[in-house]
This record gives C-alpha cells, sequence and structure tokens, in this order.
C-alpha cells in the first residue's frame, strides 16, 4: 500500500509542450512502426528464436534445422516462411537441397545484442 501512494503525483502532470514539434516530426510513420511491429512479432516466437539462433551459427537445410529443434520438417518450414516473407532468414539452393541463413548482419546484431541485453545485470 506505501508504494502505491509514493508513486502518485502530488499534482497532475500537464506537460510542458514545448519542443516537441522535432519529436513528432522524427517519429515513425504508420508503415516503419507496423513493419517493425512485425519484427518483433516474429521474435516472440520461441521456436523462431531457436531457429534464428541455429542459423546464426551455421547456414542449415530444413532437415538439419529439424534435427536440431526436434521437431517436425512442415513445422521448421512454415516457420522458415514466415522469416523468410520478413526478410530475417534468406534460402539458397543447391542442387535439390535448399539451405538457410540470416538475411543480413542486421539480424545478427539485433539477436546477439539481445542476448547481451538479457545477460546484463
Amino acid at each position: 500500500m506505501e508504494l502505491e501512494k509514493q508513486e502518485l503525483c502530488d499534482e497532475p502532470c500537464s506537460g510542458s509542450h514545448d519542443g516537441l514539434g522535432p519529436i513528432r516530426e522524427k517519429l515513425l510513420d504508420e508503415t516503419a512502426a507496423a513493419q517493425m511491429a512485425n519484427l518483433f512479432k516474429a521474435l516472440s516466437d520461441p521456436t523462431r528464436v531457436r531457429l534464428i539462433h541455429a542459423l546464426l551459427q551455421k547456414e542449415l537445410c530444413v532437415h538439419d534445422l529439424a534435427a536440431v529443434l526436434e521437431m517436425g520438417q512442415s513445422a521448421i518450414s512454415h516457420q522458415l516462411r514466415l522469416l523468410r516473407n520478413l526478410r530475417i532468414v534468406k534460402r539458397r539452393k543447391s542442387g535439390k537441397t535448399v539451405y538457410y541463413s540470416l538475411d543480413d548482419t542486421h539480424m545478427e546484431e539485433v539477436f546477439v545484442q539481445t542476448l547481451a541485453h538479457l545477460k546484463h545485470e
């Protein structure tokens, strides 16, 4: 009860409204905000996070990803399709085998930075 009392302001904040124009001008537009939200939605699934982590280590085919994650190939393919549509992973075909890897270094950086943040105390 005491904690709740300390969190309340004595006077309601009416805001300063000073200098908000430049912030508003730099604010993400709706399209960019939606794209970013979709990226974080993709990263909100533990299976997809594990897929990304596996691909961070090495380019792999669906069969190998299924073995590493101990899942069915169809479930892996479904998740990879979603990740490909969001440009998180890319594929490379060699003969009849399709290999998957992270789309670019940005995804690697996002993943590594997120892990570092989680380990930070």
